[in-house]
């Protein structure tokens, strides 16, 4: 039995908060045209789980949502049940405010509550370069301006204005930027309603590696 399929109420997303969400997992799968073993499979669970998680006898996790997510072709927030109000699908850069935190200036590039977050970041040279993150969802990110290093897991990524990279969130990452005036780039994210900080700049797991700089 994998970690997630041992999840227990007290364990799962229940403890956070969440509301129940059986109702909307059966109707979205089924709307998806996908089978209870189909979808179970391509989730990474057993059947019997994914039904219990169905009729309301387990309550899903966050990673558990976000897989679920993607299969049935939807964001959380559907799979939540929320109800979002009318949104532009413009965002214009004249009603664009930025936020800063720790050094990070954030200017939004998509509208608020949708399962992508997307993000025009400018990441000052030196700042939070050893942070190392580890959290459930998806990243991509653009370089538009300066150098940025890249470090997932063990291995070190230079990237330069034009280069991307897209990777599982779950994957230990830092982010610097390499010069002095620091780098800007284009930024997405599927984590779970979070705020703008948190993105980059949240709470963080340390991972140190012996000899290791940032």
């Amino acid at each position: 039995m994998s970690p997630v399929e041992g999840t227990t109420p007290s364990q799962s997303g229940a403890a956070d908060g969440l509301p129940v969400v059986a109702p909307q997992l059966r109707a979205l799968r089924r709307r998806a045209s996908l089978t209870l073993e189909v979808a179970s499979r391509a989730a990474g669970l057993s059947p019997a789980h994914l039904s219990r998680l169905e009729t309301g006898q387990r309550q899903p996790s966050l990673p558990m949502l976000l897989a679920l997510a993607r299969i049935y072709g939807t964001t959380v927030s559907e799979l939540l049940g929320e109800t979002v109000a009318e949104r532009d699908a413009v965002v214009r850069a004249a009603d664009v405010e930025p936020s800063e935190a720790g050094g990070w200036t954030y200017w939004p590039a998509g509208a608020p509550g949708r399962g992508m977050q997307a993000l025009r970041v400018h990441v000052p040279y030196g700042a939070q370069g050893d942070i190392v993150r580890v959290h459930p969802g998806e990243e991509w990110l653009y370089v538009l301006r300066g150098r940025l290093r890249l470090r997932l897991g063990d291995t070190a990524h230079a990237l330069a204005p034009g280069d991307s990279a897209h990777f599982d969130s779950g994957t230990p990452h830092r982010i610097a930027a390499a010069d002095r005036d620091g780098a800007e780039l284009l930024f997405v994210h599927t984590l779970l309603q979070s705020p703008t900080a948190a993105l980059c700049l949240g709470p963080a797991t340390e991972h140190h590696t012996p000899g290791e700089t940032s």
